[in-house]
């Protein structure tokens, strides 16, 4: 027990395989000291930046095979680290996630962040506005955790992790499309394309 009294929050001090805390850590991006989150948000979207990368048929399967990889690697840094947050992310976890947390979710598992900008990105225009669009709309509800987003945190291990980045990034990939069509009926705004 933790000092909160919640099970299973504090490390378990296992070692983590090096493949397993790079890919849980967005290839040690997690570790930056501000914004891990932002940084691994980052990091998802240069690697859709590569040629090919952001078509359907290449992120869609990757994606998928990202997600299944990152419920495993994000439970055992989880289990490794506890719930051990940078300042920035208890800061924000302050304001915007009141309340006891119930499983460990570790700043430098950013993994999740990576999946969510991806389904985020699925099937919108390769454009600098969509994308641009995309990062700003996938933190905020990353961040905020609306309805149900927040509840999915309470799922134990790394399904909890990353399930609610993949609901922020579906509310964010919803949010961009509107964004983009109500942007591109309006005369001029041909640049949104």
């Amino acid at each position: 027990m933790n000092a909160s009294g919640q099970p299973g929050d504090g490390p378990s001090h296992r070692p983590v395989g090096f493949l397993t805390r790079c890919i849980a850590t967005g290839f040690f991006a997690g570790y930056f000291p501000w914004a891990s989150g932002t940084i691994g948000t980052l990091v998802g979207l240069g690697i859709s930046l590569i040629p090919g990368v952001h078509t359907p048929p290449v992120l869609l399967p990757l994606t998928i095979v990202g997600f299944s990889i990152g419920v495993y690697v994000a439970g055992k840094v989880a289990e490794a680290e506890g719930d051990r947050l940078s300042r920035s992310a208890a800061a924000a976890k302050a304001v915007f996630q009141p309340g006891e947390r119930t499983h460990p979710d570790p700043s430098i598992v950013v993994v999740d962040e990576i999946i969510g900008i991806w389904i985020t990105l699925l099937w919108l225009p390769p454009s600098a506005s969509a994308y641009v669009l995309a990062f700003v709309a996938f933190r905020a509800y990353d961040v905020m955790k609306p309805v149900p987003v927040r509840s999915l945190e309470h799922i134990p291990g790394g399904w909890g992790i990353m399930l609610d980045d993949v609901v922020a990034g579906l509310y964010a990939n919803i949010t961009v499309r509107l964004i983009l069509l109500l942007l591109s009926s309006i005369p001029g705004m041909t640049f949104v394309q």
